[in-house]
């Protein structure tokens, strides 16, 4: 088990999308969440360093991976962030460990992906298994930048994050997409008795504002704030996402 941890005070769980780790879905705002928490980010098996189990990855197991990681850094409560499928895992775990789950922030999430999504999905792992590296990072920089982002990019820039894309996929990306196909938390929603952030990308056109308005109706006091950005919060907006997460727990824990 790889796991971040950094910082100190009331400590908070991080769970990172699919086709990620915890650098590059919280790389930016790591060092503004750990001035007031302890954060313990761990990365899911098939990313960074830690090797996919003989069996195939589910919700269930992904919940209780990431609970058990901050059990064994020696924390028994937290609040816990997700972004992006990570609000999905990040739900599950506090629907099956609500004693140790103090406060939910949600970030560019779904509770069950839309037709679109799961086409947008589908074609990420076809690209991923044709082998043509540059044509998948170009469809990924379409659909997880804003479109103000990417049309204020330079030529350069736009190929530095080609690269970056190129470079950056985890081993175990396909399995942990293939999750999309069974991913449904709708029974979970009401279920929530802590308080809850869902953070909404406006240009988001991966997980799109209709998926988060769908977490904020159906989780008892959900708050629902909108965040003028693609899908690539911490690209894009990091400053304004890092507040917004820490501003919230803070209000949550008073």
């Amino acid at each position: 088990m790889t796991t971040f941890i950094q910082g100190s005070g009331p400590a908070l769980l991080l769970a990172h999308g699919a086709g990620s780790d915890i650098q590059d879905s919280y790389g930016p705002i790591l060092g503004e969440l750990a001035r007031r928490h302890t954060v313990v980010g761990p990365d899911f098996p098939g990313s960074g360093k830690v090797e996919l189990p003989d069996w195939p990855l589910s919700l269930d197991f992904l919940a209780d991976y990431i609970v058990e990681s901050a059990v064994c850094s020696g924390v028994e409560s937290f609040a816990l962030s997700g972004f992006s499928m990570g609000t999905a895992v990040a739900v599950r775990a506090a629907a099956r460990h609500p004693e140790r789950v103090t406060a939910l922030v949600l970030s560019a999430g779904f509770a069950r992906p839309s037709a679109r999504l799961k086409l947008a999905i589908d074609t990420w792992r076809a690209l991923g298994r044709g082998g043509d590296e540059r044509t998948l990072a170009s469809y990924l920089s379409l659909v997880v930048g804003g479109t103000t982002w990417l049309d204020a990019r330079s030529t350069d820039e736009i190929e530095e994050q080609l690269a970056l894309f190129a470079a950056g996929m985890p081993p175990g990306t396909d399995e942990q997409l293939a999750l999309f196909e069974e991913i449904d938390v709708r029974g979970d929603l009401a279920g929530i008795r802590v308080p809850t952030l869902v953070i909404s990308p406006s240009e988001d056109l991966l997980t799109t504002p209709s998926h988060s308005r769908e977490l904020a109706s159906g989780i008892p006091g959900a708050r629902l704030v909108s965040l003028g950005c693609g899908h690539a919060i911490a690209a894009e907006r990091p400053a304004e996402w890092g507040a917004l997460i820490t501003n919230f727990l803070a209000e949550a824990a008073a």
